[in-house]
């Protein structure tokens, strides 16, 4: 199992290419949580999300014949977008896998960060079988979006850049999804914060995360129906193993709260954050009873979002 040090390692790897995200507070959220909230903005990182440390940490550590052969992966976006962006940064071949009902924002930036498209059915089975029919057809290398310690450790930077920059934290909230952010932010937290609570923000309507930590098995993500795409896939062994080790609790947010983080965002930061993105600090907001006078973290995931029906309605 990876620890701090891989993290370490990572972000000397990544520094001069991925952003050392800005964390930035709002005395609006502080009184009504009553709690001092440092927010972790990879909304500002390249590509929009955090997603981009962990892609450049691992392309940037394939051999020669990898590099050569081009990579792959299957994302609804993020993950997509960031390993684009990494990989024509090192000057290899991409191609991506994306569900069909992926954000045109996201499928738009993908393309335009020089990767190849290929569409699938809006399922995690879809993703998987013809991402790997591609690896057998051509040989591409397969970087999973978030059941990889290379995925792993670069995510774990942005936690790290958290707590480097404001110190000791009593309670951090991310997001989990395939759990590849929180895995990252539960080892730096862990290690640098021996006595901080980690806590795992999950929508309802995507509860897969929150029902395998509490039974300690693994369930499918069948069909979620969540406005937070980023967060409709499964936990994977590796990433799996790293929750249970590490992180306290996950908690579920209804769709309404997500979109109550994402309007409070919007409206008093005057942040651009995506649902996905929202989801921890709509963790907050549900449980913040229990956080009076406490320093929270709250790492939020990215900022992608499309907004073409928005402004359409105002030509």
């Amino acid at each position: 199992m990876i620890g701090i040090q891989d993290i370490y390692e990572a972000h000397e790897r990544i520094r001069d290419y991925a952003l050392w995200t800005p964390v930035m507070t709002s005395s609006t959220i502080d009184n009504l949580t009553n709690c001092q909230v440092f927010f972790k903005c990879e909304n500002f990182q390249r590509v929009g999300a955090f997603k981009f440390r962990g892609a450049l940490n691992t392309v940037s550590q394939l051999t020669e014949e990898e590099r050569k052969r081009g990579v792959i992966a299957h994302s609804s976006g993020n993950h997509a977008q960031a390993l684009a962006l990494a990989a024509t940064l090192s000057g290899i071949k991409a191609t991506i896998v994306m569900p069909k009902n992926s954000p045109q924002v996201k499928v738009n930036a993908t393309r335009g960060y020089g990767a190849e498209v290929v569409f699938c059915e809006n399922s995690t089975e879809s993703r998987v079988e013809v991402a790997n029919q591609l690896v057998e057809k051509h040989g591409y290398v397969l970087i999973h979006p978030y059941n990889d310690e290379r995925i792993i450790a670069g995510a774990g930077t942005a936690a790290y850049e958290l707590i480097e920059e404001v110190g000791e934290l009593d309670y951090v909230f991310a997001p989990v999804g395939g759990g590849g952010l929180i895995s990252g932010t539960s080892i730096a937290t862990k290690t640098l914060c021996p006595d901080s609570t980690v806590i795992a923000v999950e929508p309802e309507n995507a509860d897969d995360a929150f029902r395998s930590f509490r039974d300690s098995k693994i369930y499918p993500s069948i069909y979620p129906n969540t406005i937070a795409d980023g967060l409709r896939t499964q936990l994977g062994e590796i990433t799996f193993a790293v929750i249970k080790k590490y992180v306290d609790s996950i908690i579920t947010v209804s769709e309404d709260e997500i979109i109550e983080g994402m309007r409070l965002l919007w409206e008093r930061m005057k942040l651009v954050v995506e649902p996905s993105g929202a989801v921890s600090l709509a963790g907050l907001l549900k449980v913040k009873d229990d956080f009076t006078d406490k320093r929270v973290g709250v790492i939020i995931s990215g900022g992608n979002i499309d907004l073409t029906e928005f402004f359409s309605t105002l030509i």
